[in-house]
């Protein structure tokens, strides 16, 4: 007997004398908290991430602040901002945008439960490469954009996109379990929330 045969054989006694068409009572639903987007920025800022919040009329700038003087930062197609120092993404390789100081996207939709970021690489988020490379990522996110938990974002995602699911700047505990920032992301994690 195989192992497979010897988990199912057990599964199969384990149901026996259930009633066919059981079902699974749903999970109860938490109530979002009436503050979406302050959850989302607190559990940012707990990723050791910098946030900041500000108006569409302000947003140019911020992103400007963003950037170290003089960095270099990749832009996707669709950007809806001007970058200073942006260099446009026209499939640049590895090499070269480990070269480059920082990238700016956008975001799909931020989850203030986990104070993640998701990114599924439409237009102003381009490809995986660019927000995965560069030490430096300004993401920008719009409160419209920010959902209470993980199954009110799903529905939101093309499927037929990769998705880049970002909780803060790369890091690893697998070495020793010591934390070791930027082993395969950004080292740098600048989120700018517009109200």
């Amino acid at each position: 007997m195989s192992a497979r045969d010897d988990v199912l054989g057990r599964v199969r006694r384990a149901l026996e004398g259930v009633e066919p068409g059981y079902a699974v009572p749903p999970s109860p639903r938490i109530s979002p908290p009436a503050d979406v987007v302050g959850l989302f920025v607190e559990r940012v800022e707990d990723y050791r991430a910098t946030v900041v919040r500000c108006t569409p009329a302000d947003l140019t700038a911020r992103v400007a602040e963003a950037l170290p003087a003089g960095a270099r930062a990749v832009v996707p197609d669709g950007l809806g901002v001007t970058v200073p120092g942006a260099v446009a993404d026209t499939g640049l390789t590895a090499a070269e945008l480990d070269a480059i100081d920082a990238v700016v996207t956008e975001a799909r939709v931020g989850i203030a439960e986990t104070g993640t970021i998701v990114l599924d690489h439409g237009p102003g988020q381009g490809r995986r490469a660019i927000s995965l490379v560069p030490d430096l990522h300004v993401c920008i996110v719009r409160v419209d954009q920010v959902v209470p938990d993980v199954p009110d974002a799903l529905p939101l995602l093309d499927p037929a996109r990769p998705h880049t699911w970002i909780s803060g700047p790369s890091a690893t505990s697998d070495i020793e379990l010591s934390r070791v920032e930027g082993v395969h992301g950004p080292r740098t994690l600048h989120v700018i929330v517009v109200d």
